[in-house]
């Protein structure tokens, strides 16, 4: 009985945070993006600090007409948000918060698992597009499918290094060999994992295949209402599995004073950090061509990852 109590309680937990989370994410973007480009709206919206601006944007899309086009492939396009969404909410049960027992589940491959399930969620973007009976969507769904082809490879590479230099998959294992000189050791593999992520979920200034001045707006140019509010709600929970996974792997997770008690504070702290980047990169650099995409991939981050595992290699001999 105790231990199907355990279940939930975890379950509840993440269920929560995924729940939660990407609201406050989208929130701090509102407020972010208004103080640095001067937006009225977002700042008076209720109130208080506009306060009701995420309330506002849930009941235009819940009035918002729910429109499948004549000629789609109805029950796949009407999946298609589901499976972009659900990926991150299987990922965030095996991402540590604190010391010991503060994880959904401990999977002993856990760099993979992460890795794997995150992939899953560009066949919602691929499902969209092919679905939706539109050129221009199939041509924004093929373009997500091949920048997250170009990204997964220096994504993995990086994080392939500091399990290495762990000796372990394990997302729970690396944190407990974890040392505070990886940080200027890994440092390198961090930013890779890091823009690599940011392309996977195609923020700016990796947008190009969602931006409207390009193809319309990608694979999502023909959803509407709710439908069209999930594929946001999973930009917004990728930016929380992120953060939370460079923190994990590269920033030391719960390490920092007062460990014992406050771990799950400093990972909390650390994902918060990086998802403010994120928002930022937004404000402050320009859309890249997707030859330049393209370009960053192969012959920036491929390299910089590589050298990366080198280093990890020759550290680890010396150490030993």
């Amino acid at each position: 009985m105790m231990d199907v109590l355990d279940v939930l309680w975890r379950l509840l937990a993440v269920l929560l945070a995924f729940l939660v989370l990407p609201l406050v994410v989208g929130q701090a973007e509102h407020k972010a993006m208004a103080h640095m480009q001067g937006r009225v709206g977002p700042m008076y919206a209720g109130g208080f600090h506009g306060w009701a601006q995420l309330v506002a944007d849930g009941v235009k899309f819940a009035q918002k007409e729910d429109i499948v086009p004549d000629g789609a492939d109805r029950r796949v396009f009407q999946l298609a948000p589901a499976i972009a969404l659900l990926p991150y909410l299987v990922v965030l049960i095996v991402i540590p918060v604190g010391k010991g027992d503060m994880v959904g589940q401990v999977v002993d491959a856990g760099v993979f698992f992460v890795l794997a399930v995150m992939g899953v969620g560009v066949l919602g973007s691929l499902m969209g597009g092919w679905a939706s009976n539109n050129k221009f969507s199939l041509l924004g769904g093929l373009r997500t499918a091949a920048q997250l082809m170009a990204y997964e490879l220096p994504m993995l590479l990086a994080a392939a290094s500091v399990a290495m230099a762990a000796g372990t998959l394990s997302l729970p294992g690396i944190l407990d060999a974890w040392e505070w000189w990886w940080l200027p050791w890994q440092i390198i593999g961090g930013l890779v994992f890091f823009v690599a992520g940011l392309a996977e979920l195609q923020r700016p200034p990796f947008d190009a295949p969602v931006a409207d001045s390009e193809i319309i707006f990608g694979a999502y140019t023909e959803y509407t209402g709710l439908r069209f509010a999930l594929f946001l709600l999973a930009e917004y929970a990728g930016i929380v599995v992120l953060s939370a996974l460079t923190a994990v792997l590269f920033l030391g997770g719960w390490h920092g004073p007062f460990e014992d008690g406050l771990g799950w504070v400093w990972t909390l702290l650390k994902t918060a950090v990086l998802a403010f980047v994120v928002i930022w990169l937004r404000v402050s650099y320009p859309r890249l061509r997707e030859d330049q995409i393209q370009r960053v991939a192969w012959t920036v981050l491929v390299p910089l990852a590589l050298f990366q595992i080198a280093l990890t290699g020759v550290v680890k001999v010396v150490i030993q």
